[in-house]
């Protein structure tokens, strides 16, 4: 792949996780001259503070609650141990970045450490050094978002709670998205005292209510203590402790503040007024082939202001279309597939495809099942769950949500169903593996 001005890569990426790698990889196969600029660690966040770190932290959690529904089936109280936690995951993801690197390298693929800014539509300066490219993907993904309130340097971030070496007695976690209710469920399985100081009376708003509900109330069940519209004011310092100040006059002390009040897209100081490519608070501005205002300059992953869900499965998919756009494989616009999504809550939360309050707009079909119901999840007395399947008029399964501890495989089970608009001839010509999950899934369609 030759460029047309002699520039030193026909793509240079900016920034260095799914968002990039899972397609620059393959571009470089096809001909292309590749570079990526990474300010921080290679694999981004989903592989080193993210999606690998948080379930290998969950896993322990999720063994406990099989236990605690097993009790008088199988003796004993499994306890977490959170410095071996930690260190275990540690362990896990350790390699990740230098694995990702290494196949960044196999190819050819330069590799720049440094904060890259954008010099003119076709120069990306790192360290003081320019580096031009036919294409630039702006592909830098999220951070933290902190609440700006006094104190606020006292608070802690996603990637601060997975590091902790000791855990704190007491939790405060603002806010409640993924990221709160996740660490919500991994501290107080590991004997934290958590609050949560929710911003609206609604946590999980993506997702089915009444399933949030059955989440929720599980959690303070176990102690987890909500406080709705909470209205946080500041952080004070008290002693060894900390103040959360809140609602009218309240306050509330603690030994630890997790800030998990939402992610920002990373879009300052990279050069982006510079070269005129528009953004807003959501991202990067795309057209439907990924392409920002400025001709030259796509952009892929989290950073991209859309309707589709920030997640991995959908960087990694954003990444391989435009190595097929770049490759010429392509020219159609961008089609997203299904895209499922799920909170590792205990039970779990996921959903795909249309929503349940979309289907009773449509005038969908809605069937709901009481998973305890269904003799295999009896096997290990699974007591609680539901979900909500919809269908269209020729019954072809269009959404699926679930609230189980199941229900992060009964989506990807369902995927593809959805996905190929399967109907009963194609039903029938599935033959799964009994008992399973699988099994027990299709087997309500």
């Amino acid at each position: 792949m030759a460029n047309q001005y002699d520039y030193d890569y026909d793509v240079l990426y900016l920034g260095s996780g799914h968002g990039t790698f899972d397609g620059a990889i393959p571009l470089v196969q096809s001909g292309a001259k590749v570079g990526v600029v990474e300010a921080d660690m290679i694999g981004g966040t989903c592989p080193n503070y993210g999606c690998n770190a948080k379930i290998t932290l969950d896993a322990p959690v999720a063994l406990s609650r099989e236990v605690e529904r097993l009790a008088g089936v199988v003796d004993g109280k499994l306890t977490i141990n959170w410095a071996k936690n930690v260190a275990h995951k540690n362990d896990v993801i350790k390699g990740l970045p230098g694995m990702i690197g290494g196949l960044l390298d196999s190819v050819g693929i330069d590799v720049f450490h440094g904060k890259g800014s954008f010099q003119d539509a076709h120069t990306i300066v790192v360290d003081g050094q320019e580096k031009t490219a036919d294409k630039i993907v702006v592909s830098t993904g999220l951070r933290p978002h902190r609440l700006d309130i006094p104190g606020t340097e006292l608070a802690h971030d996603s990637r601060e709670f997975m590091d902790l070496t000791e855990l704190p007695k007491n939790i405060a976690i603002i806010g409640s998205g993924y990221i709160s209710m996740e660490f919500a469920t991994i501290a107080n399985a590991a004997g934290a005292n958590v609050t949560v100081l929710m911003h609206s009376d609604k946590a999980l708003r993506s997702f089915y209510q009444p399933y949030v509900e059955q989440v929720i109330a599980d959690l303070e069940d176990r102690g987890v203590k909500f406080i709705k519209n909470a209205n946080v004011s500041a952080f004070v310092r008290n002693g060894d402790q900390f103040d959360v100040e809140y609602g009218d006059d309240d306050k509330l002390t603690v030994d630890w503040i997790l800030d998990a009040t939402g992610r920002i897209p990373n879009v300052e100081d990279i050069g982006l007024e510079k070269v005129g490519v528009k953004y807003n608070a959501h991202g990067v501005i795309v057209d439907d082939h990924l392409q920002t205002s400025v001709e030259n300059i796509y952009a892929s992953g989290d950073v991209i202001d859309k309707t589709q869900p920030k997640l991995t499965p959908t960087a990694v998919f954003e990444s391989t279309y435009l190595c097929k756009l770049f490759s010429g494989q392509t020219s159609d616009a961008i089609q997203y597939p299904v895209i499922p999504s799920v909170v590792f809550t205990s039970p779990r939360i996921a959903k795909a495809g249309v929503s349940v309050e979309d289907a009773e707009k449509q005038g969908l079909t809605v069937q709901t099942n009481h998973l305890p119901d269904d003799w295999y999840r009896q096997v290990d007395n699974e007591t609680q769950g539901d979900d909500t399947l919809i269908f269209d008029k020729d019954h072809h399964l269009v959404g699926v949500t679930e609230v189980s501890e199941q229900a992060d495989n009964v989506i990807n089970t369902l995927l593809p169903a959805m996905e190929f608009k399967f109907g009963a001839a194609e039903l029938g010509r599935l033959v799964y593996l009994f008992p399973s999950i699988s099994s027990a899934t299709w087997g309500q369609l």
